[in-house]
């Protein structure tokens, strides 16, 4: 039973020219990024559920957000857009192991679905915000791209949750369960981050 990861495909095709494009898309070359930008990073990620994990995702590109919020919430999408992609094929590549049982295969492919959905989103996610720069004219465009972004985050945050869903009970304990909760637990917490700056970020220009 082959897995069809059409849909998995046409995400990754979506997502990727947005991150060769970006200016966010790789860590800084400068080793010594200037302290006001490493503080501005950490007390951002002070409004975030896993604050450790959000400095260390982050601090690589000082240099690149500075004290620059529209930069940073960018930034955070970037990282969590990459990371998504990263587990999406791993998790995918799992409908290959050996000896694994059919409800594994049909839980690992609903996964793969999910988490395809879920790229889908960040990847709207990252163009609309691109539009927030241009828009700063018209507030109430503003705000409702904002809103926008906002929606699909916390969807792409859902689906990632939902993926691991299908592994509930202990019937599905063993090796495929262990590795894709570990990788997806680790996505779902850097979205989670990302979701927590972008409404940071938009709580600012709301009030």
């Amino acid at each position: 039973m082959e897995l069809k990861l059409t849909h998995l495909c046409y995400c990754l095709l979506l997502f990727l020219p947005l991150l060769s494009q970006s200016t966010i898309a790789k860590p800084s070359s400068s080793p010594n990024p200037s302290n006001n930008s490493i503080n501005f990073i950490v007390s951002s990620c002070r409004v975030t559920r896993y604050q450790t994990l959000c400095v260390k995702c982050l601090t690589g590109f000082a240099n690149k957000i500075r004290r620059n919020e529209n930069r940073l919430t960018q930034t955070a999408l970037a990282v969590t857009l990459v990371r998504v992609q990263s587990t999406t094929v791993y998790v995918a590549k799992l409908t290959k192991a050996r000896r694994i049982k059919r409800r594994e295969y049909l839980a690992v492919k609903d996964c793969v679905e999910n988490l395809g959905d879920g790229l889908e989103m960040l990847a709207q996610s990252m163009r609309e915000l691109r539009q927030v720069g241009g828009s700063g004219r018209d507030r109430d465009e503003f705000l409702w791209r904002l809103s926008n972004v906002e929606t699909w985050v916390s969807a792409a945050l859902t689906d990632e949750t939902t993926c691991l869903d299908g592994f509930d009970g202990k019937v599905m304990d063993g090796v495929v369960k262990s590795a894709i909760r570990r990788r997806v637990v680790h996505v779902a917490r850097v979205t989670s981050n990302a979701l927590a700056l972008v409404n940071r970020f938009a709580a600012r220009h709301k009030s």
